[in-house]
């Protein structure tokens, strides 16, 4: 089977019209999955009224020669963010967006969507949990806390303190707590005042997030993203074609219904779905008795939908710390405690999936 090394290379020589430049250098060939049933990948068009016949025609022959016998490529035009990014790149550089290494052809960092179809059902408390689990193991794990009209993350981890800049003084350097790096706007924002910013300036804000911030090396990138399927998480899907999510419900069956809405936008965006996580699953009563409050099944039901497994079930509750606790935090679990060893569990899980 060939890798997708193989098929960039073999793409390479494939000029774009709109810019007479190598399309694999621009960045223009996205989303490459090798299947049994052959190979995915989307081209990014340039110009209108691109003769896709022909750009399919010269594709499938270029793959041809390496071995490849069925070539399924999807067309969609450049947004107007893709192309001033495109317009800001060297021609030698061949990277993605603002020449940030976390976006660059050769990052290693894997990237982690943490989505839901509503609010409410412990999105940010997940991404927060998970996030620690997979620092306990060794890994190198940032957060970027996307969901900028709602950000928690850092209150949610007991952050008090803001970033710095870097030596050279042209960075922010995120903070770091519970071994994960932390950039959120709530850092900028004064007062919990609202933010009132219409969908370009978010996009730009979360380009900063990449750009702008001093991550260093990073094994994985979690975001925190709004609920839903709006601005932000459309430019995520766009900015971050090879990122995969994993969807959080609750046990209800109205909250898996909307949260299906979610897992469909990435299917229509070709991001994985690693898998589903149903939250507030369960209560367990003073006397250690097991309680619905939620109803049951949702989570399931939503992991067989959008064809993909239940990561874990999480119940309903909060860390046993307290703030004197030099590392208290509002909701980060230990890894001692029960809850905190189903996110450690997930944990695992996650790695197996996306290491193997």
């Amino acid at each position: 089977m060939v890798t997708k090394e193989q098929i960039l290379e073999a793409l390479a020589d494939f000029y774009d019209g709109g810019y007479h430049r190598s399309a694999v250098e621009l960045g223009l060939i996205r989303d490459v999955v090798i299947k049994e049933s052959g190979v995915h990948l989307t081209y990014i068009l340039t110009e209108e009224g691109a003769n896709t016949a022909l750009y399919r025609q010269e594709m499938e022959t270029a793959l041809g020669s390496i071995g490849v016998v069925s070539a399924h490529i999807r067309f969609r035009p450049i947004t107007e963010y893709e192309r001033e990014a495109l317009e800001e790149k060297p021609s030698q550089e061949g990277r993605s967006p603002a020449g940030s290494t976390l976006l660059s052809e050769g990052s290693k960092t894997k990237f982690i969507a943490i989505a839901s179809g509503k609010g409410g059902v412990g999105k940010s408390t997940v991404t927060v949990n998970l996030a620690a689990a997979l620092a306990r193991m060794g890994r190198k794990i940032g957060i970027i806390d996307a969901d900028i009209y709602g950000f928690s993350v850092p209150d949610m981890m007991g952050i008090e303190e803001r970033p710095g800049t870097s030596a050279s003084g042209d960075k922010i350097v995120p903070v770091e707590r519970f071994g994960v790096k932390v950039i959120s706007m709530g850092f900028f924002v004064e007062d919990n005042a609202p933010i009132i910013w219409r969908g370009p300036m978010l996009g730009k804000m979360l380009q900063n997030f990449f750009a702008e911030v001093e991550w260093g090396e990073l094994d994985y990138m979690l975001l925190d993203l709004p609920p839903g399927t709006g601005d932000v998480a459309l430019d995520v899907h766009q900015l971050l074609p090879s990122s995969r999510e994993i969807i959080v419900t609750t046990p209800h069956a109205t909250a898996a219904f909307v949260a299906a809405r979610a897992g469909a936008m990435a299917a229509r965006t070709g991001h994985d779905i690693i898998g589903v996580v149903e939250n507030m699953s369960y209560y367990v009563n003073r006397l250690g008795e097991v309680e619905y409050l939620f109803g049951r099944g949702g989570g399931a039901k939503l992991a067989e939908e959008l064809n993909t497994e239940l990561l874990a079930q999480i119940p309903l509750g909060a860390p046993d710390n307290a703030p004197a606790d030099p590392d208290y935090s509002p909701s980060v679990y230990k890894s001692g405690t029960a809850a905190g060893r189903l996110y450690d569990e997930m944990a695992e899980r996650v790695v197996s999936k996306l290491e193997s």
